[in-house]
């Protein structure tokens, strides 16, 4: 009884999941009440208060389940040495296109995330755990090419930070754009192509490191005793 009982809990929370991607897309997350959702899983309010606590944990939980993937792979690129890093990061980057465009799932949430939310008010405790999540992802794509700089791949003055962010900026504006009109072209077989791209223009033209360089000043002169 008790195993059914679970069973039937963990179809609730997915029901409700499933809901709210649908409902946040449709009417957005700030105009969406959890009543609402409720409504549309078929479920009662109270439902969705024994699953989550409120409006941001069914939100963080919705999004979550649908990047999963996605963070595991960047959380693995650069945990350990690699022997050809701009490849990694080219095949990280690929793939994480190639997720968005092949998963309905994905597209559903990325919509909802980047169009039809707004991280103010009750979901203004999501906007620090977005913010790690992003930190989390530059830190991952940097340690790549931090090893591209170790073996030689880009010079040694190479500004990682700048490079990491540039591609982070590249591919998650492809992201943003695509979803809004999936119709314009085939993501996914576009997507070595948008890759090669970038890598082709990091490689030939790294942004480097500037160090500012202090004025001489000239030494006074001694004092007349």
């Amino acid at each position: 009884m008790a195993r059914r009982t679970k069973i039937e809990a963990a179809v609730t929370r997915e029901q409700l999941l499933d809901a709210a991607e649908r409902v946040f897309r449709d009417r957005g997350v700030s105009h969406t009440s959890l009543a609402e959702v409720a409504a549309a899983a078929g479920v009662t309010r109270g439902a969705v208060y024994w699953h989550f606590k409120d409006k941001a944990d069914l939100f963080e939980a919705m999004c979550e389940r649908a990047t999963l993937p996605l963070d595991a792979l960047l959380s693995k690129a650069g945990s350990s040495p690699c022997a050809d890093p701009l490849s990694a990061l080219r095949a990280l980057s690929i793939a994480a296109l190639t997720a968005l465009a092949t998963d309905p799932r994905a597209q559903a949430v990325f919509e909802v995330i980047f169009h039809k939310t707004e991280l103010t008010g009750e979901l203004a405790p999501v906007a620090g755990q977005r913010e790690r999540e992003r930190c989390e992802c530059l830190l991952s794509v940097e340690r790549l090419v931090q090893q591209a700089v170790a073996v030689g791949q880009l010079p040694a003055d190479t500004d990682t930070a700048l490079a990491t962010r540039l591609l982070h900026a590249y591919v998650a504006g492809i992201m943003r754009e695509w979803v809004l009109d999936k119709t314009a072209y085939d993501l996914e077989a576009s997507a070595p192509a948008f890759v090669d791209m970038i890598m082709a223009g990091l490689l030939a033209r790294p942004p480097r490191r500037t160090e500012r360089v202090l004025p001489r000043v000239r030494p006074r002169a001694a004092s007349a005793a």
